[in-house]
């Protein structure tokens, strides 16, 4: 059981950058797969991108520019910097990891809280 926390969350003004940390309790594999989702009000949790073990990302077009997602080379940590928040942007912000067969298993932080105020 691969455990997931997340911290960085808080409230922040319209315009302010932000960067959220997730921290694996395990080392990860080789083929796994870390990634930020979101949930905002209203709305279906949605991906916002992904990272693998070698630091390729793909974004989800919604990101547009604004989100960056990168990892800490040799430690199970990866970031989203967030810039030029908006308020469509609060919600929660959620790590997933995905592990490859054999062992085939998701995992999910518990999700953190960002508030953008206007």
């Amino acid at each position: 059981q691969v455990r997931l926390a997340e911290s960085g969350g808080g409230l922040v003004q319209a315009g302010d950058s932000l960067r959220l940390t997730c921290a694996a309790s395990d080392s990860t594999l080789m083929s796994d797969v870390m990634a930020w989702f979101r949930q905002v009000p209203g709305k279906e949790r949605e991906l916002v991108g992904s990272i693998n073990h070698w630091g390729n990302v793909v974004y989800a077009p919604l990101v547009k520019d604004r989100f960056t997602i990168s990892k800490k080379d040799y430690v199970n940590t990866i970031y989203l910097r967030s810039t030029a928040l908006e308020p469509g942007d609060a919600g929660i912000y959620y790590c997933n990891l995905k592990r490859a067969p054999p062992t085939a298993a998701e995992y999910w932080g518990q999700g953190i809280q960002v508030t953008v105020s206007s």
